[in-house]
């Protein structure tokens, strides 16, 4: 049987074919962007030691957010609550809600985060890495709020909690 509906080629990525970014504590491996599945997700792993901060207060105006553990457990602000989530544990952070994540003080972890619908978002990565490498700026990062629908807020009971489970 033969169907009327568009074709798309199925979305690809190897192991060995993955990018890697980041630092010596937190690391991105770019899994699929936006536009190779025509837009439905766009999807990342990332790896953070131990009471590593993974990605400061922000909200999305077009895409959920997935948060797969699949390792470890990770801290996540989602709104106004911050909750843990272990190896196994999932939590969608819906579009314009303020959210941030960051490993356990407790341990390391490791997630899969995919942004559904995909927004091209590698470029936004490597903009990251660039930053983390001191060859861009805060000025670089704020200014590219609008292009990669990643909008920063400020949430001081998120850093109070981190700071505090640093001690």
């Amino acid at each position: 049987m033969t169907s009327a509906l568009p074709h798309r080629d199925a979305a690809i990525r190897q192991p060995h074919e993955a990018e890697n970014l980041g630092t010596d504590s937190v690391r991105m491996r770019l899994l699929i962007d936006a536009n190779e599945t025509g837009g439905s997700v766009s999807s990342l792993e990332v790896t953070m030691d131990r009471g590593a901060d993974g990605a400061a207060p922000h909200y999305h105006t077009k895409s959920d957010e997935l948060f797969y553990v699949t390792e470890g457990e990770v801290q996540v602000l989602a709104g106004d609550k911050i909750v843990t989530v272990g190896a196994g544990g999932a939590l969608v952070v819906p579009k314009l809600m303020p959210h941030a994540f960051g490993a356990s003080p407790e341990s390391s972890a490791r997630l899969l985060i995919a942004l559904m619908p995909g927004v091209e978002r590698f470029e936004y990565f490597r903009l990251l890495d660039r930053l983390g490498k001191g060859e861009s700026t805060l000025a670089d990062l704020a200014a590219s709020q609008e292009e990669f629908d990643n909008h920063f807020v400020d949430a001081p009971q998120w850093w109070a909690e981190r700071t505090a489970n640093r001690r």
